[in-house]
């Protein structure tokens, strides 16, 4: 039975059009074998459109939004135990239909496949959509068949309704709209475009919407009598403004649960076959991370054929605040679910990018980057270098990014105010819109090793599912020289459903192998589907020394917080990620770091001033992936930066310790000075591991506000280890 509240809201929005017919009884007359939807050009023109149903994101239930002309229906179709049968769901005159699955609980190897009548299918298999409400993909037809393959007594699944629309698919085109820096002095005239020229489905926000400091006041002033009048249609991100109020939060009391959970603020949504996510680039967006993890779930967990994300902080910008490297996990698991666009902000302009992978190689399997910072605050300028990559830039015209989509690909259009001439525009096709067959990508990080003779180095290697795969594959490697040896152990990893699995790739010099650089290609077989990753490997000459272990902290090699449980720092934790300078009586954490744009700091964030993300409380600790040491001598050198105020004492430090098999050693400790200002500024430590010769270590740093409470930050980069 449908509870009221559910079937109210699925009624909502159907765009005047009667109701569809529910449900088709008696045995399934369309084929149940998966087949891949029919390909379809990318529409030329926008259409506008309502949403047909519009609520806020939930944890366990996407939103989903409708073309316009859709109408929806509800039903009651279900299924469980072993032997159910094939149902049929069925709108009369409809061409396509959506289902809606408010239960799908697969157990062991079951699975379940939904096929249209005219074409295109999807397989259900793992746990993946276990406690998850859902909208499927357009299935093409009339008719949708609902095929379970149960053998567990515990599987079960249950629709409560559905989409469907009369125009073909190719025609059912949605709009969505945006931009990020609002306001801003101009964020009245975009919101003019959204209100009155472009009139979409739904808007997202890139962040830094309200400034100087995304305070609630501040979202009730401007932002509110601009951009608020379609607040009902908003998916908002924040950005590092917002964080400028403690916790962003006058963004989630504004927003609510448009918002996504407080403190989290990343979230999903679907509108007609595209995929939204909306990401967090102020919290840790590191592999591993909370984040990340359920970017993976959720990316798996979508049956849709074209999917964009959008956050704050850009991964590729020609712009005053540079490349914002610490998105790249985020980035990697998009890539590796074939995601097809990122909209960012952060700077004030406008950058279009060819589809690019996660290291920034023009691919035409990547995702495309547009930066679309106009939102309304004042410009900032672009670089003049450049990027093969970069197709469109400019920085003197406010506007909005216009997004006409469909179930194969997408139009872009920058539109800007009135009195502005610059435009941008073009179209692209989803990657997936012909494929539901369940696959896997191989990749390794880092994709490049320097071996000398006589030494070894690794790299992980990852299997992430794709569309509902899930099994065994088998991991080789070929291509290495005389006097190397290369492993992966294990040789076999498992994925389920929508998940990722790891292995080790160990590449050894044995002493005297000529210097040279050779491409290893390492390979992942599962039944008939192989695919390959390439590592490059380079061989220094002349037998000296090599680098044993190095992090400049631009991509997570692995570092991790409070690992024994028992920091007590309330505030300042130690995290990677882009610093932002503070100041008081001289600067305090620095906004620079000695290479890139990462390194590991105590509180990157400035937040609403000095002090504000200091440690605080306590001991913060951070400790390094296990390294192995060569026999013979071996030095550390890393950057370090201390500072503090003179409300410092002897109990507030940065420690840095190297800890072995049966002993620690402290190889940097400083402390605070009572009535001593003392600014940060990046010096070196250099620090002699001969004793711990042929042992395996790890890195421990320990910050500390201990005693009374005072100001400390503390930071450290480019951490690196060479033995001769």
């Amino acid at each position: 039975m449908i509870r009221h509240h559910e079937r109210r809201r699925m009624l909502s929005g159907t765009a005047g059009l009667a109701m569809l017919a529910a449900l088709g009884a008696g045995p399934a007359q369309a084929q149940a074998a998966a087949s891949p939807p029919v390909q379809a050009p990318v529409p030329a023109s926008a259409a506008s459109a309502r949403t047909a149903a519009q609520e806020p994101p939930a944890a366990a239930a996407v939103p989903q939004l409708a073309e316009g002309g859709a109408a929806t229906a509800a039903v009651t179709v279900s299924g469980s135990a072993a032997g159910a049968a094939a149902r049929q769901v069925c709108g009369s005159g409809a061409s396509w239909l959506r289902l809606r699955f408010t239960r799908l609980d697969l157990r062991g190897d079951d699975s379940l496949t939904v096929t249209g009548s005219a074409g295109g299918a999807f397989r259900f298999t793992g746990d993946t959509w276990r406690d998850r409400t859902f909208t499927t993909r357009a299935l093409r037809g009339d008719c949708v068949t609902v095929r379970p393959h149960f053998s567990d007594p515990s599987s079960a699944y249950a629709v409560d309704g559905y989409q469907a629309g009369t125009q073909s698919l190719e025609a059912a085109e949605v709009v969505v709209a945006g931009a990020g820096d609002i306001c801003g002095s101009a964020c009245a005239d975009t919101a003019k475009l959204i209100t009155g020229t472009i009139k979409p489905a739904a808007v997202f926000t890139a962040g830094d919407n309200a400034y100087e400091s995304g305070k609630l006041s501040e979202y009730n002033g401007d932002y509110k009598k601009t951009w608020g009048a379609f607040f009902d249609k908003t998916y908002p991100t924040p950005g590092n403004h917002e964080y400028k109020t403690s916790g962003a939060s006058g963004y989630f009391d504004y927003y609510g649960a448009r918002a996504g959970a407080r403190g989290k603020g990343y979230y999903s949504w679907d509108i007609g076959d595209w995929h939204f996510v909306a990401l967090n680039s102020n919290i840790s967006m590191s592999a591993g991370s909370e984040q990340e993890k359920w970017l993976r779930q959720d990316l798996a967990a979508s049956t849709k054929p074209c999917t964009a994300a959008y956050l704050h902080h850009p991964l590729y910008n020609v712009g005053e605040h540079g490349a914002a490297t610490n998105t790249r996990p985020l980035w990697k698991a998009l890539y590796d679910y074939k995601a097809d666009l990122m909209l960012a902000g952060h700077d004030h302009n406008y950058q279009r990018w060819a589809p690019q992978d996660p290291q920034g190689k023009a691919d035409s399997n990547g995702i495309r980057e547009i930066l679309v910072g106009t939102g309304g605050r004042s410009f900032y300028a672009l670089g003049s270098g450049g990027s093969a990559n970069l197709q469109a830039k400019n920085s003197n015209t406010h506007g909005v990014l216009k997004l006409t989509l469909s179930s194969t690909g997408y139009r872009f259009d920058f539109v800007p105010i009135a009195g502005r001439t610059f435009t941008d525009s073009g179209t692209g096709t989803c990657h997936k819109a012909g494929s539901t067959t369940p696959d896997f990508a191989l990749s390794a990080q880092p994709s490049s090793l320097d071996v000398a003779p006589g030494a070894s180095a690794t790299s992980t290697v990852q299997v992430a599912g794709q569309n509902g795969f899930s099994g065994t594959t088998r991991l080789t490697v070929s291509g290495q020289p005389s006097g190397v040896t290369a492993t992966i152990s294990p040789a076999s990893v498992t994925v389920g459903s929508g998940g990722t699995a790891n292995a080790t790739l160990t590449v050894s010099a044995a002493a005297g192998t000529p210097a040279g650089t050779h491409p290893l290609t390492v390979t992942g077989t599962s039944g008939s589907l192989t695919r390959t990753a390439t590592v490059q490997l380079s061989v220094g000459g002349g037998g000296g020394g090599t680098t044993v272990f190095s992090d400049d902290f631009e991509t997570d090699r692995g570092w991790t917080v409070n690992p024994a449980g028992a920091d007590t720092a309330t505030g300042g934790r130690w995290e990677r990620g882009d610093p932002e300078e503070t100041q008081e009586e001289g600067v305090k954490q620095l906004g620079s770091t000695t290479s890139g744009v990462n390194d590991l700091v105590t509180g990157r964030l400035a937040g609403s001033g000095p002090g504000a993300n200091d440690v605080d409380g306590g001991v913060t600790t951070v400790r390094s992936p296990a390294v192995t040491l060569p026999s013979g001598t071996s030095t550390l050198k890393l950057s370090y930066t201390f500072a503090h105020r003179d409300n410092s004492g002897p109990d507030d430090y940065l420690r840095v310790k190297v800890v072995g098999a049966s002993s620690t050693t402290t190889v940097l400790e400083r402390t605070g000075t009572a009535a001593t200002d003392l600014d940060g500024a990046w010096k070196t430590l250099t620090a002699d591991l001969s004793a711990f010769a042929g042992q395996s270590v790890r890195i421990v740093v320990e910050a500390a506000d201990a005693g009374t409470a005072s100001l400390v930050e503390a930071a450290i980069d480019d951490v690196q280890i060479t033995s001769s």
